[in-house]
């Protein structure tokens, strides 16, 4: 039977590793699979800004080339000497057609052709005219600008590919520059516009921003984008949702900065997010999986365990069944073979001594007893766990039950040479309401264990005495004991202490369990005192009837005259006779 429970056991933790080892690695493979998802999501969050700024920044360039080339594109003829006021008329067109003319503070033109030695001569939109002004500081920044380009066009250099350059070395006139060649790809002339900065903050930054907003991060509800404007100073010139171009404070720091790469190209362009910034999203996201999963995995495993508890504790149960069957059959067996034994010497006639006659039937009454003892213990059992068990309870003399159970046992004591030891049985003792039978049951369980486990010091006391408000009925034995971490135990059904000669001793399990239903049925309790080695004390408490007060009645009332009765003295009526 031993074996048969360790491998069932055995197959238990089986089953439970086969479930519990994928589920350890699936765990691990999810964990694996997240830290992944999360650091490519950092790439991609990463790629994200980085692309937003790179269209923040090539949308600003198209649209500064666009206007640049339309704007400068002049043929190479205007730049004769007796022509070049036909570029005036070419930018009134221009200005006429809506080609950008707004984006430019000043346009210009500076020719090298012989005559005009290179000086700059200014658009003037009032009068449709170039003119000329004497050294003043937009013609000294256009100088200094076109002086590579007089340059290259003294030393008759050849310009293989004519394109739109940026000049910034004057931050306060920005100017985009185009150079004119003639057939053989000498330079002629520049055609140039110094920027308009106000509108390039007002206008043109938002609608690249707007455009790139869009386009970078449709789908993400999570990251809400604010993008910050630096100018060459450092100073915040441009802040998502303002409509006002000051010079903003703002401390918070960029997830990702990058500067323009056409015109202002010492501004500065970063973004961050207004609440979260996107590795705070991916790292939330991240934990949030992480967290269900490691909930799922708790689930999981504490069903496992629940599992695995419940399974335990069936086998347990059902070993603990298993002794249950095999110790009451032997607790059966030992008073029916003496019952036979007994009734078969009397009925072969073997014994003609009325003494041993009685003996023997005191041998055969005693053995039905500890039988039926047995057997009433087992149904009581079915009883308690079907919730049918029932007291009848009586006002008794709680002495005079114990001295009828104790004289039940006496035969039983003498036959295994034992000594009872009576306390305190002639002090009276208040009435208790009980159920005899059950109490004589739980303290026939009780000397019955006393029997069992006191070994070779064969002495019973058996104490009754008074505490307070309970009658205390204790059993005293001079046995084994029991060890302190099994005695909240010894009163669970079929429990039976593991250690020593205690679990030598062959008994059903159910006496304690019983006899403490019992006690506790009667509003009592029972408790245990025990040492190994030194012997157990059980004790049960059972509560006093208490006597019920009855109300003080107040002595009647002398009947006075007039309250319907005659005056002492005065002669009563008798009833009319009919």
């Amino acid at each position: 039977m031993k074996m048969g429970v360790g491998v069932k056991r055995r197959t238990l933790w089986a089953g439970f590793a086969a479930v519990l080892v994928p589920l350890v690695v699936l765990l691990a493979l999810q964990y694996r699979w997240l830290v992944k998802l999360d650091r490519s999501s950092k790439i991609v969050h990463k790629a994200t800004l980085s692309g937003f700024l790179d269209s923040v920044s090539k949308e600003v360039e198209f649209t500064y080339k666009e206007k640049g080339e339309r704007l400068l594109n002049l043929p190479a003829s205007v730049f004769t000497y007796d022509r070049l006021q036909k570029a005036a008329h070419h930018f009134k067109k221009k200005r006429g057609e809506g080609a950008g003319v707004e984006g430019a503070r000043r346009l210009f033109v500076v020719s090298f052709v012989n005559g005009h030695k290179g000086k700059p001569l200014f658009f003037e939109p009032t009068c449709s005219s170039l003119e000329a002004r004497d050294w003043s500081p937009e013609d000294q920044a256009v100088w200094v600008a076109t002086a590579p380009w007089r340059t290259l066009a003294q030393k008759r250099g050849i310009v293989e590919r004519v394109r739109l350059t940026s000049e910034e070395r004057d931050p306060s006139y920005r100017m985009l520059l185009y150079p004119v060649t003639d057939d053989a790809s000498h330079v002629v002339g520049v055609a140039g516009m110094i920027l308009d900065d106000e509108h390039f903050q007002q206008y043109i930054l938002p609608k690249a921003i707007k455009s790139a907003l869009s386009s970078s991060f449709e789908g993400y509800s999570q990251y809400e984008p604010m993008v910050s404007i630096s100018d060459g100073l450092g100073k915040t010139v441009y802040l998502t949702g303002k409509k006002t171009f000051k010079d903003y404070t703002w401390v918070r720091e960029n997830e990702a900065e990058k500067a323009l790469s056409f015109v202002f190209t010492d501004w500065t362009i970063g973004i961050t997010s207004r609440h979260a910034t996107l590795a705070q999203v991916a790292r939330r996201n991240f934990l949030i999986n992480l967290g269900l999963s490691a909930a799922l995995a708790t689930a999981l495993l504490g069903g496992l365990v629940l599992s695995l508890r419940t399974a335990s504790r069936e086998m347990k149960l059902s070993e603990m069944k298993n002794d249950f069957v095999s110790n009451v059959s032997h607790e059966l067996r030992t008073p029916l073979a003496s019952i036979r034994v007994f009734g078969e010497l009397l009925r072969l006639g073997r014994v003609d001594n009325s003494d041993k006659v009685r003996e023997y039937g005191d041998y055969i009454e005693t053995e039905s007893r500890r039988l039926t003892q047995l057997i009433n213990n087992i149904l009581d059992f079915a009883s308690i766990e079907s919730g049918r068990k029932t007291y009848r309870f009586e006002r008794c003399d709680v002495r005079d039950v114990v001295c009828e159970t104790l004289r039940t046992f006496e035969v039983r004591m003498r036959q295994n040479g034992f000594n009872i030891v009576i306390t305190g049985a002639e002090t009276p003792l208040p009435p208790a309401r009980i159920d005899a039978g059950a109490i004589a049951q739980s303290l026939s369980n009780l000397l019955d264990n006393a029997v069992k486990y006191s070994g070779d010091k064969k002495e019973v006391t058996v104490g009754l005495r008074r505490e307070r408000d309970f009658i205390v009925i204790s059993i005293k034995d001079q046995g084994i004991g029991i060890p302190r971490d099994e005695q909240d135990k010894i009163f669970d059904r079929f429990h039976r202490v593991g250690t020593g000669l205690v679990h030598d001793v062959k008994g059903s399990g159910l006496g304690l369990s019983i006899v403490r239903h019992i006690v506790e049925a009667h509003q009592g309790r029972v408790t245990v005192e025990s040492r190994p080695g030194e012997g157990s004390t059980f004790s049960i408490w059972l509560p006093i009837e208490q006597p019920v007060l009855q109300p003080i009645q107040k002595p009647a009332a002398e009947p006075q005259p007039g309250d319907g009765l005659p005056a002492t003295g005065a002669p009563r009526e008798r009833p009319s006779e009919a």
